[in-house]
């Protein structure tokens, strides 16, 4: 099975779970994506990989369309009925993949992607494809969760992240995203780092996978070095895994 493949396996049978996830519906990050989109109420806004349509949802209010897309049928769907709960009626839904997307040229004001990248496999295609979409000017908020730049701890994370998640591909250093959307011919003008708290049980959880992949990654965390556990906040509590942090990025670019 290809890695698109195990994402709309993967995210197919836990849509519901990730419109429920307090990480990605309540996050801090979600009113900074809205305060760095600086809407207007006339700019039309693409939000790309929309999982449980948060993103999409955080911003309707204040543009004049969105259009939530996603590979999985399933998450749209639960995107769909979680936004049109909250009383939207300017958010349209398209099915497809972030790196080949079924829109026209300089179609978009703003693009936002949360929470998503490190699932797919060619983020240069991806970026590419923002810059083609986007208008003159138009911005592009980037939300992921990163490795750090110490290529041990980036190597710890993404093992934590893949053993835990099929559909995971890999998580990008902050270095990468710079040099990468900088490349494309963007400029980047605004960025914050942040940490999140992985609570293991419900995050672990959330991805339904069987009860010995859980008690194999539980062992593999804690049998950890010193300055991993210190380096992810990991707490462990008679020899299970209670939480571990990690670090993400949020940053504005501008297509010139």
């Amino acid at each position: 099975m290809d890695i698109k493949a195990k994402i709309q396996d993967q995210f197919g049978k836990t849509a519901d779970d990730y419109v429920l996830s307090d990480l990605h519906r309540n996050g801090i990050d979600l009113p900074l994506i809205v305060k760095m989109a600086e809407l207007t109420g006339e700019e039309k806004v693409l939000d790309v990989a929309t999982g449980g349509g948060h993103t999409a949802n955080a911003l309707a209010p204040f543009a004049k369309e969105v259009t939530a897309f996603d590979l999985t049928k399933e998450m749209l769907a639960a995107a769909e009925q979680f936004i049109d709960s909250n009383g939207h009626n300017n958010v349209t839904y398209v099915q497809g993949d972030a790196e080949k997307m079924p829109f026209a040229d300089e179609s978009f004001d703003i693009v936002t992607c949360r929470i998503a990248p490190h699932h797919f496999p060619d983020i240069d295609s991806f970026i590419a494809e923002v810059y083609r979409v986007l208008k003159h000017e138009g911005k592009f908020l980037l939300d992921d969760n990163v490795a750090p730049e110490n290529d041990e701890w980036d190597q710890f994370y993404n093992s934590v992240e893949e053993r835990r998640d099929p559909s995971h591909h890999r998580a990008r250093k902050k270095s990468e995203w710079l040099q990468k959307i900088e490349w494309r011919g963007f400029e980047v003008n605004e960025w914050v780092g942040f940490r999140k708290t992985f609570v293991f049980e419900s995050w672990f959880n959330r991805m339904k996978q069987p009860e010995e992949e859980k008690k194999a990654l539980n062992s593999y965390i804690i049998k950890a070095g010193s300055d991993i556990h210190n380096k992810f906040r990991i707490k462990v509590n008679n020899d299970t895994v209670e939480s571990f942090e990690g670090e993400a990025i949020l940053l504005k670019a501008v297509k010139y």
